[in-house]
């Protein structure tokens, strides 16, 4: 395995997923852990596994998904009370909070008590209210939704364009971590180029120096919603719960690998063939470039 001497200067010139391609999992001199470090990679990015859990937390976090993708208004109170009353399930306010934190719920979960001081250095306003969107890659949103399996689940980092609900870019991470967020801005931008507007959420992904640098360094404006405003980020939400109900929730995947070639042939069919009502019934692809492109050149 040919490695250059300085892995900073590879991990600036390479994207995460080249630095990925270049593990060499038979190589016999140099174990994966060690390939991994020295290409700046986290170990455990580099499967597509499962996150193991029991049964029952399965089956709660599932329905929490599908109740919380029909109804995003519903904070943890008021999920408690519907899976008590109408799923028959017995769970207190605290497990369902802490669940809905795990599956990176954010809007109606506040996270550690910060002081607003602390808070505020991380927290932008909404700069979406009033505004005119009328062309591409002026406003670009950006979220996290937990995608389940049949033995466990993963997450998706998506980004939308606002304009033309075209999907410029997203992941599938097996850990809620600002790593993945990072690197879908980066292949977004490579791709696609750079917005004007970025919004988000206020969960800790998107509070990160990490994601706060990128995005200034691009001179990318930065937009959060308000707090408990699920409803702000609308376009991405939307998405999520097409994505779910049209492909997800139809059948059981058993690894990694397969929730990723669904979601990738999802999006696809979402750019490229599945009109918009809201578009004249015209696809993203459509209005995003005028005309169609194939989700290898375009996502």
């Amino acid at each position: 395995m040919k490695l250059p001497g300085l892995k900073k200067n590879l991990a600036n010139s390479k994207s995460r997923e080249d630095r990925i391609n270049m593990i060499e999992r038979d190589n016999k001199k140099l174990s994966i852990s060690k390939q991994a470090k020295l290409l700046s990679l986290n170990r455990t990015s580099l499967y597509y596994k499962p996150v193991p859990v029991n049964d029952e937390e399965l089956q709660i976090k599932r329905l929490i998904d599908e109740i919380y993708t029909k109804h995003p208004e519903y904070g943890y109170r008021r999920m408690t009370n519907i899976l008590n009353r109408d799923y028959g399930v017995v769970i207190n306010r605290k497990r369902t909070r802490r669940y809905m934190r795990e599956m990176g719920i954010h809007g109606f979960c506040p996270g550690p008590n910060l002081s607003k001081h602390l808070h505020s250095k991380y927290v932008y306003p909404y700069l979406l209210r009033g505004l005119n969107i009328d062309r591409p890659n002026q406003v670009w949103s950006i979220d996290i939704t937990y995608c389940r399996m049949k033995h466990g689940f993963m997450y998706m980092t998506a980004i939308i364009d606002w304009y033309s609900r075209y999907i410029v870019g997203f992941s599938l991470s097996n850990t809620l971590d600002k790593t993945s967020v990072v690197e879908t801005i980066k292949k977004a931008i490579k791709k696609h180029g750079t917005p004007e507007i970025m919004n988000s959420d206020q969960g800790s992904q998107f509070t990160s120096d990490e994601y706060i640098n990128i995005l200034k360094s691009n001179s990318i404006k930065i937009s959060m919603d308000g707090k408990h405003r699920a409803l702000d980020n609308q376009r991405i939400e939307r998405f999520f719960r097409s994505y779910k109900w049209e492909k997800l929730y139809l059948e059981e995947y058993e690894n990694g690998h397969q929730l990723y070639k669904i979601t990738q042939e999802y999006i696809e069919y979402y750019n490229n063939v599945r009109p918009h009502q809201s578009l004249d019934d015209q696809t993203p692809a459509q209005v995003y470039y005028g005309r169609n492109y194939n989700l290898s050149t375009a996502v």
